[in-house]
């Protein structure tokens, strides 16, 4: 693989003369204008921006489109670029002063220049919250925090910053100048004479002219390029893109956080890891991000890392303390309340942090029947998966309000049922469930709680058995090969058709039919063991013409244990 190379100046002529290409193996350009400000406020200030990854190639290859127009391409060879296309068509389109093709529409990327930014770096860059996987257009946007600022705020705040998404106020003012009308020009002479600046002697000219050079030297940042050989072929080239893009590390809102939180508190890194460590003896291993969530609830009442930049070092290392020990209640409550002692048995680990949020915030002093219905809203939101549907830091917000603001459990358990209507688990519920699903956990909770073993070693049924023939596994119970040719997958997978048995015992039963296997163990056994499980163990239901049937009757019986289980008395 070779080394290289190119300014921007360059890299943008050559996507506008045709020179380099998009294979059709890209993904579409999506960045906001958002992003693209950051990358100009980014090569303004020289900090680094990544290589960029090219294949030069004479096969012909299928091709996409660049987001901003190309000339027809007058070379024999084509230079593919396989990493950097969200860079360089903003680039392109900013210095070219072109509007991008997004989502099937063209819009222009607006961005203004603060003439009188401070000389220091005055506003920390907020953590998107979704990172790429969620880009939108900003016309659906409300604004985040912004939206209930007032004008003068939002106008004292942009005055700190050297790059804004174009605003018709903004525009108006003398000391803010179109990115794009900079680079098509290496005159000062209109923004200077806009700014009110007539002669020599003023002492802004040198200063904006000094920074109108500097905008302009971006065309001169030079990117390294990583070149790959020509004597490789396409399907080992999207090989090498296939990897490029999905083995390195993608940086999430929580990646960024924690290197804003190092960079003000130093050494910081450790003790997170240390108390994650600590979390991960006592069965559950969380992951970093979810401590750093927490860290954000006890430090500003809410879960998003959007403000992380602003917090100062006290507040994050009190917040921290605070955190540990709001965590150690949750996981103290969530076993020994709940029952769940391993996140493998969580719908989402965001029901931790609004425990150890609400344990902080009652000083750990619950009365007896604060407790039982602090367990009753955990269950019932563990098995309706709360946080598992639609914005799930929205709802989480939603739950750290409710407690912020002094609310009790009652006032949890209404927003629960304002999600979920009635909270009672009804057979219907269950129907078309697999083992994905969050009521699928609580069915192994609440089968537990119940006393069930397994069918021959008589263990009771656990997460953390040692060796593999009494390793917990879901069993079908009527055999998946059994059902084949006469119910689909689906069918064959639904949660009235899973039990928890041991590795040995599950594979001993293999594809026996219920009727061959399970009549056999309930001579020997009793009923009881099944029962634990809501099993029926009629002969006429576990027949398989009656399979519907079967499931039918089964999800009676699981609904009213979950039931029973989600309101029992710890």
């Amino acid at each position: 693989m070779a080394k290289a190379e190119a300014s921007v100046e360059e890299l943008v002529s050559m996507i506008e003369r045709g020179e380099l290409r998009l294979p059709e193996m890209q993904r579409q350009y999506v960045w906001r204008s958002t992003r693209v400000r950051d990358l100009l406020d980014s090569l303004y200030r020289g900090y680094p921006s990544g290589a960029i990854l090219l294949w030069e190639t004479d096969e012909a290859v299928p091709l996409q489109s660049f987001a901003v127009s190309q000339s027809n391409n007058p070379y024999q060879s084509t230079r593919l670029l396989l990493d950097g296309q969200q860079r360089l068509t903003s680039l392109s389109a900013v210095i070219r002063g072109e509007p991008v093709s997004v989502r099937g529409r063209r819009r222009p990327i607006d961005l203004l220049f603060n003439l009188e930014h401070p000389d220091q770096l005055a506003v920390v860059t907020e953590v998107d919250e979704n990172g790429d996987d969620a880009e939108v257009d900003e016309e659906g946007e409300l604004g985040g925090d912004e939206a209930d600022a007032s004008e003068d705020e939002l106008l004292t705040r942009f005055n700190k910053m050297t790059f804004v998404v174009a605003t018709r106020k903004l525009e108006q003012l003398p000391q803010w100048v179109k990115v794009s009308e900079v680079f098509k020009t290496d005159s000062d002479a209109p923004f200077l004479k806009r700014a009110g600046i007539s002669g020599f002697d003023d002492p802004r000219y040198e200063k904006y002219s000094q920074r109108l050079a500097r905008l302009r030297g971006i065309r001169k940042y030079v990117y390294r390029m990583d070149v790959l050989e020509r004597t490789l072929s396409y399907d080992e080239v999207t090989e090498i893109f296939v990897r490029v893009n999905s083995l390195g590390a993608k940086l999430r809102s929580s990646d960024l956080a924690l290197a804003q939180i190092t960079a003000k508190w130093r050494h910081s890194l450790q003790t997170f890891l240390d108390f994650q460590s600590a979390c991960a003896q006592n069965g559950f291993e969380l992951d970093l991000g979810l401590h750093l969530k927490n860290l954000m609830a006890f430090a500003t009442g809410q879960s998003r890392f959007l403000t992380v930049g602003s917090l100062t070092l006290d507040i994050l290392q009190q917040a921290w303390k605070e955190a540990c020990e709001g965590m150690e209640f949750a996981l103290n409550f969530a076993r020994s309340n709940l029952g769940i002692d391993s996140p493998a048995l969580l719908s989402s680990p965001f029901l931790l942090v609004v425990l150890a949020y609400f344990g902080h915030r009652r000083d750990y002093a619950l009365s007896t029947e604060e407790a039982q219905q602090l367990r009753y809203w955990a269950l019932a939101a563990n098995a309706k998966g709360r946080f598992s549907r639609g914005s799930s830091e929205t709802i989480l917000d939603q739950d750290l309000a409710t407690i912020r603001n002094g609310g009790g459990v009652n006032e949890l358990i209404d927003r629960l049922r304002l999600q979920f209507g009635r909270l009672d688990i009804t057979p219907e519920e269950l129907e078309g469930r697999n083992q994905r699903s969050a009521l699928f956990k609580t069915m192994f909770l609440a089968f537990r709680a119940a006393g069930a073993k397994d069918w021959r070693s008589h263990l009771a049924i656990a997460l953390d058995h040692s060796g593999s023939q009494h390793r917990l596994q879901f069993h079908h119970i009527f055999p998946k090969a059994l059902l084949r040719g006469s119910y689909n997958p689906r069918e064959a997978d639904d949660i009235a058709n899973l039990a928890f048995i041991g590795g040995k015992t599950n594979r001993a039963i293999s594809d026996k039919a219920p009727v061959t296997y399970l009549l056999p163990l309930v001579a020997q056994h009793g009923a009881a063991p099944f029962a634990a499980q809501c099993i029926p163990v009629e002969e006429e239901l576990l027949a398989l013409d009656h399979y519907k049937a079967f499931l039918q009757e089964r999800r009676k019986r699981i609904a009213a244990a979950l039931n029973a289980f989600i309101h029992a008395t710890a």
